[in-house]
């Protein structure tokens, strides 16, 4: 796994200042206030930094820019990175300062003066989530970074208020390192022998093979994997941090590869559907978080792994299979198999957790990213009260989610002349018509949520906390929705 970069927090030292190799970094307010650090760094350099933010680049700077100034005289630093940031940040203005400063990291270490400065653990969180790269498959030089430290007023309270959120980058990195994987690497098998290593941090993890499955009566979700040779799987991850309450339930969609079957995709661009499975990377790297910071809730994780090729074995068009739950599915389109993964995944989950709630995660539609592009993913419900609890945590966090309609009136789409349902309605409303399919297989009394996260899971260009690629989108909204609503 890509390692998180480790951080540590001391007492302000102010005469180790001019001997500190690497880079220093300090911060100065909007209006031009040095702090603590900042004075001390303006006096050793004749009054450098007043000159940073006294300058025409300083003023049209953004809060959370960084402004670099290399080989200061006075200081045996490479380079004093002036950060422009508020006393009192926001945490998106805090993340965002520590994710321009993580851009600067090379294998020099790095000093960030924080004194007093509010939220000095979330500019430390933006610098660890930022700084990824995914290189298990380059064979060349791989990436060095130096050592990362924050001099504060109060290094117990920093690295108490660290500790946590130090997990939930243990947690994205997991998620990204799973979805950047390429499918020759991240097969069901190794997929499932990779969550099965998180007992190791006291999460409870059970596989279910082939043969329980159809025991169990998964035909929906048997069918997308029976062209492939490799074998289809459920991986079930428990926390129970909590009292004796039933758990939450999270379900991830785990395709490794996704060529659309018999209904075969367009070439151009299937190379990126090794992060079809990124709806089970979410679970899976929110499941490690809450182990990690032993989380005190009941929280469970299930993931359907399967690989969608085309085969002589393949399910084909017109092919009518037969879920968990009893109700038959006409398969119209062999690409639309998340949902029929998913439906057999939901259904296990109430049949033998009776959760509170169950939120699924999928890369389900490409008509999600029609209506919402990149920037959120989609959120539909049969509940005001969880999808707005979700909502509001996954703004907190700085990950875009927008709620999006359902209604009966979508479900005559479904209607099949053969079977109980088909899996898809055509073109008009897909991404709707793929959460109404998911619907039915959500029992009346359970609070539930579909997050659509196509357009979230992985990008062509950087966000805010990540390069290129898999993002880790989710698992710090989850996150908080667990801490806020469900940890007693």
């Amino acid at each position: 796994m890509t390692a998180v970069t480790p951080i540590t927090f001391a007492a302000f030292a102010p005469d180790l200042l001019a001997e500190t190799a690497g880079k220093i970094a300090v911060s100065v307010t909007p209006d031009g206030k040095l702090d603590q650090g900042a004075r001390k760094i303006n006096s050793l350099t004749r009054k450098m930094v007043q000159r940073v933010a006294d300058s025409e680049a300083f003023e049209k700077a953004k809060v959370g820019d960084v402004k670099a100034v290399a080989m200061p005289f006075g200081l045996a630093a490479e380079a004093v990175l002036v950060v422009k940031l508020p006393r009192r940040p926001t945490s998106h203005e805090a993340r965002k300062a520590g994710a321009n400063l993580a851009k600067h990291l090379g294998k020099d270490d790095l000093l960030v003066l924080g004194g007093s400065t509010n939220r000095i653990e979330e500019v430390a969180q933006g610098v660890a989530m930022r700084n990824y790269t995914y290189e298990d498959h380059k064979t060349g030089d791989k990436k060095e970074t130096g050592a990362v430290s924050f001099m504060v007023s109060d290094p117990e309270a920093a690295t108490a208020a660290y500790a946590p959120i130090a997990a939930i980058a243990e947690g994205v990195f997991f998620t990204r390192d799973l979805t950047n994987a390429p499918a020759n690497d991240l097969t069901t098998t190794s997929f499932a022998n990779q969550l099965a290593e998180l007992s190791k941090i006291g999460l409870k993890v059970e596989v279910l093979e082939e043969d329980k499955l159809a025991e169990l009566g998964m035909g929906s979700l048997l069918c997308v994997g029976q062209g492939s040779d490799s074998p289809s799987k459920v991986v079930v991850m428990e926390w129970n941090g909590g009292g004796d309450e039933k758990p939450f339930a999270l379900v991830g969609k785990g395709v490794v590869f996704d060529t659309g079957g018999i209904s075969l995709k367009p070439g151009a661009g299937m190379e990126d559907m090794t992060m079809d499975m990124g709806g089970a990377g979410v679970v899976s790297g929110l499941m490690k978080t809450l182990a990690l910071r032993k989380a005190k809730a009941n929280v469970v994780g299930l993931v359907g792994i399967v690989e969608n090729m085309p085969s002589g074995n393949a399910v084909r068009p017109g092919d009518v299979v037969t879920s968990m739950k009893g109700d038959t599915i006409e398969v119209i389109n062999t690409d639309a198999e998340g949902r029929l993964v998913l439906a057999d995944v939901l259904w296990y989950a109430q049949e033998r957790f009776e959760p509170t709630g169950m939120i699924n995660l999928a890369t389900l539609t490409g008509a999600i990213l029609v209506a919402l592009g990149h920037e959120n993913a989609g959120v539909f419900s049969n509940s005001d009260e969880l999808s707005g609890a979700f909502v509001k945590a996954a703004g907190e966090e700085g990950e875009g989610a927008w709620r999006m309609p359902m209604g009966p009136a979508y479900d005559a789409l479904l209607k099949s002349r053969v079977a109980d349902m088909k899996n898809i309605g055509g073109r008009m409303a897909g991404s709707i018509t793929a959460a109404q399919f998911l619907q039915r297989f959500v029992k009346d009394d359970v609070p539930w949520c579909h997050l659509d996260i196509a357009g979230t899971a992985s990008v062509k260009s950087e966000t805010a906390l990540a390069p290129a690629g898999a993002t880790g989108w989710g698992v710090m909204a989850l996150n908080r929705l667990i801490a806020d609503k469900y940890e007693v």
